[in-house]
């Protein structure tokens, strides 16, 4: 009779699948697995407060336009709010399609290549939305300046 010996749970896998390193402790994949359900738990809590407080409170989807958006962000406690779930919900995301490429892409090279270009394309989106953020000027020349009268001090 032969005896195999199982690895503790918690030692980390080597690159080579399904071999064990024997070191023991936190690794990303497990460190990714917590960021999501974490992170998961945040966003609900964001984005129903996000839909409550400009649908229900006010006058549903009619009211949202561009005088909405820029009386709402010329509060800094919106705009961290919306930062928070631009930032949150693109690494949710981007860490939920990383799992995916890993899963289903065999070929080591291509698995990588989609990896980096993910990245690069995150790190891309969340620049730009936390550049429009905090750079949003609806004061700018050409706007409709009655719709802009309570936003724009002139």
């Amino acid at each position: 009779m032969t005896s195999t010996s199982i690895p503790q749970p918690s030692t980390r896998y080597s690159r080579s699948r399904y071999r064990r390193t024997g070191r023991s402790g936190p690794n990303f994949e497990m460190m990714s697995w917590l960021f999501m359900r974490l992170s998961g738990l945040v966003l609900v809590f964001l984005v129903i407060g996000h839909l409550f407080v400009n649908l229900w409170l006010g006058e549903g989807v009619k009211a949202i336009d561009f005088g909405f958006v820029a009386g709402k962000w010329a509060n800094p406690f919106w705009q961290v709010w919306d930062l928070l779930m631009l930032w949150l919900g693109m690494i949710h995301g981007a860490n939920g399609v990383r799992t995916i490429i890993s899963d289903y892409v065999e070929r080591p090279r291509l698995r990588q290549g989609l990896k980096y270009l993910l990245a690069a394309v995150t790190v891309v989106i969340i620049l730009l939305g936390t550049l429009v953020i905090f750079t949003f000027d609806p004061c700018l020349p050409g706007v409709d300046s009655q719709t802009m009268a309570k936003y724009c001090q002139a």
